[in-house]
Parts: C-alpha cells; sequence; structure tokens
C-alpha cells in the first residue's frame, strides 16, 4: 500500500497543525489529562480517516482487447441505456456509473487501451455525486478512448459535494495503457462510462468494483 502524489502535501500540512494543536493544547491549556488525552485521540483517528483517502494499493490488471475495466473502485449506481449529447450528440449509448464513496480509493485508472482522442474539463456546480443532473452540471472532465476498430468509449470523471478537486495526467491524442493511473478526484465522487449499444455487460446496479481489475463490460 503506497500514498498517492496527491496527498503528500494535504497529508504534511495536516500533520503539522495537528501537532502544533496538541502541544500547544498540551503545554498551555489548562485541561484535565484525561480531556488531553481525549484531543490526541481524536487527532490521530482524523488524521488516519484522511489518510486513507490517499492511499494507492498496487493492484494486478488482466487486460484484454475487448474487456472494459472499470475505472474507479465503488458502486454501480447505474445501468442503463440513454443518450450522450456532449461528444456523440444524442446517440444512443449504454450507461455505468461508479460512485465513489469517501472510503473508497480515489484513483483513477484507464478502463481500456488506446488513444485519448478527445479531453475537456468543465467548471460547474458541486451537487451530491448521485445528483441526476450531476453529471451534466457539476465540475467534470470527459475524455474519449478510441480502441480497436474505431470503437469508442467515454469516460467522465464527476466532482460531487465533497470533492472539490478533479486531477488528470492524460491529454488528447496521447496513447494510453488499460488500468494505468488518468487521474484522481480527492474525496467522494461519481465516474461515468459509455459504451455503444451491444456491448456485454458484466455487471449489475448495486454492484461493487475495483478500479483496474472488475470487468464491467466487453466490446463486441
Amino acid at each position: 500500500m503506497k500514498i498517492h502524489k496527491e496527498g503528500v502535501k494535504t497529508l504534511l500540512v495536516l500533520f503539522v497543525v495537528l501537532g502544533l494543536l496538541n502541544t500547544s493544547i498540551y503545554l498551555w491549556a489548562n485541561l484535565d489529562p484525561l480531556w488531553v488525552t481525549v484531543i490526541g485521540v481524536l487527532s490521530l483517528g482524523f488524521y488516519l480517516f484522511i489518510l486513507q483517502f490517499f492511499r494507492n494499493p498496487t493492484i494486478k490488471v488482466e487486460m484484454g482487447d475487448k474487456r472494459i475495466l472499470a475505472p474507479a473502485d465503488g458502486k454501480i449506481v447505474v445501468v442503463e441505456k440513454t443518450t450522450e449529447d456532449e461528444y456523440f450528440r444524442g446517440k444512443e449509448k449504454i450507461q455505468i456509473s461508479i460512485f465513489m464513496s469517501p472510503l473508497n480509493v480515489h484513483v483513477n485508472r484507464n478502463p481500456v487501451t488506446g488513444l485519448i482522442k478527445y479531453f475537456k474539463y468543465h467548471p460547474g456546480k458541486y451537487l451530491v455525486a448521485w445528483h441526476p443532473k450531476s453529471s451534466t452540471e457539476n465540475e467534470r472532465t470527459t475524455l474519449v478512448y478510441e480502441v480497436h476498430k474505431g470503437v469508442e468509449v467515454l469516460v467522465r470523471q464527476i466532482a460531487g459535494a465533497v470533492a472539490r478537486r478533479i486531477k488528470w495526467y492524460v491529454e488528447e491524442n496521447q496513447s494510453v495503457i488499460q488500468g494505468k493511473e488518468f487521474g484522481f478526484i480527492k474525496f467522494g465522487s461519481r465516474v461515468d462510462l459509455f459504451f455503444p449499444v451491444g456491448t456485454k455487460i458484466k455487471v449489475e446496479k448495486g454492484q461493487k468494483t475495483r478500479g483496474g481489475e472488475t470487468v464491467i463490460a466487453e466490446l463486441e
């Protein structure tokens, strides 16, 4: 288990702040020793709670040309046919959405191997991640992967009410490898995927996923 690079600065600052706070309470606050201990334990618990947001476990990726892997840890909250307007211009697609709670790993991984054909960042609101309008009104990024035979898979990172910082490490015309990191969303959030009608779905609503490991669909 490693700590993700996105958490290094946050964890260092928090460590210093909590250290100074507890030292000040111990040296100068006229509190009962029991309360000093309680505050120290609560501070440690809070630090460990934030620490787990930035864990980055080592995973084993089983790659496949037709496999679509989960881009994130979380729970499947949407499996449906719908239309996508930003890139596919209203064409019918299959949508799968994964909700990432504050307790999930927040690394985002490429679901396929291919070429980043389209990328765009959208500033926006911070509605709760499961809100129906979060995918079109919240802060988000949209990536489109071109896979073999011109098949296109769209992935959208969506910030939630708590997650207010989306990071990405890819750009248009970049070739990427399945299972490798393409981004990170701090705290709770959501990831949407859109792929061609006829794609064989391998998950169901309510199922939990592991980024880079769970096969969520197979292309024809």
